[in-house]
């Protein structure tokens, strides 16, 4: 998968190829004889295959209400829609603070987000504080950049609002995503899955490599690699990989929640969301600056 967020966590993997899974000894197998492993739960002890429940007992459970996350300790799409929405929030109102107060303070929140973005996406279990201080020094970082993205269109009268366009963009790309997953139309199969993480590495060596050259040619901010149709072309190609990372992300939710994962790791997928949006949103940012410095 493209998102370490996921990949590094066990309960939203699939097994990895070559890995073998333990077969369970008591499941039904066709052909196991009477009262060895394998048989019917009856045949191996004699009595019948469960206890009997009464009808009244009956009516009361379906009577009971519902169980919550608190009564079952799963995972459900309505703890990831909670937490992510209100990371969200707070990744919204820190970036407004820096854009108005301190927007020089962006590379001291990149710095600080990479190192908690590494942290959090390799630990086994979530940490809240953790996730919630990532999101912090996130807001710090986009606040900063998207001001100075936007004084890049400044035409000596003007500046364009490309910062409310990319934020537009992140959630209507963000909700096409979602429709094309939920309605099937695409589908995470081993060669989606191949063809994103060979694209993820390419794009990754092709934007070091770029990092690497504006410290010897000249470029207009974005590198030498991304000036021009090339760096328009670049960019749509990068938000849609980052499109295809938020379907691999709804996947692996999917996947947590049917499996039972516990409902701690609500934090896990809230946090790997909240990784590719950011991603998704400075990809378009980016793209609009350089289509309006044209």
């Amino acid at each position: 998968m493209s998102n370490p967020v996921f990949t590094s966590s066990d309960v939203f993997g699939k097994p990895r190829r070559g890995t073998a899974v333990r077969p369970n000894p008591y499941a039904p197998q066709a052909g196991a004889p009477y009262g060895q492993p394998g048989a019917p739960y009856g045949a191996q002890t004699g009595y019948a295959a469960g206890p009997v429940v009464d009808a009244q007992s009956l009516e009361h459970m379906y009577g009971a209400p519902p169980a919550t996350t608190r009564d079952t300790g799963r995972l459900t799409y309505d703890d990831v829609i909670v937490k992510t929405g209100g990371l969200l929030a707070l990744l919204v109102a820190v970036a407004a603070a820096t854009w108005t107060f301190a927007p020089g303070l962006w590379p001291i929140g990149m710095i600080v987000g990479l190192v908690l973005g590494l942290v959090n996406a390799f630990k086994k279990s979530p940490s809240p504080a953790l996730i919630v201080a990532y999101t912090v020094a996130q807001g710090v970082f986009l606040g900063g950049i998207s001001l100075a993205f936007q004084n890049m269109t400044f035409d000596g009268t003007s500046v364009q609002p490309i910062v409310l366009q990319a934020v537009l963009g992140t959630f209507a790309t963000f909700g096409a995503a979602l429709f094309l997953f939920k309605s099937g139309r695409v589908r995470v199969t081993p060669k989606f899955t191949r063809w994103l993480l060979i694209s993820m590495v390419g794009y990754l060596a092709f934007s070091l490599l770029n990092f690497v050259l504006s410290f010897f040619m000249a470029s207009d901010g974005f590198g030498p690699l991304r000036n021009g149709p090339m760096g328009i072309l670049v960019g749509l190609f990068a938000v849609g990989l980052a499109a295809a990372s938020l379907i691999m992300d709804f996947d692996s939710i999917k996947r947590g929640v049917e499996q039972g994962v516990p409902a701690k790791f609500a934090w896990t997928a809230a946090f790997g969301l909240i990784v590719t949006l950011v991603w998704l949103y400075l990809e378009i940012l980016r793209l609009l600056a350089i289509f309006n410095r044209e």
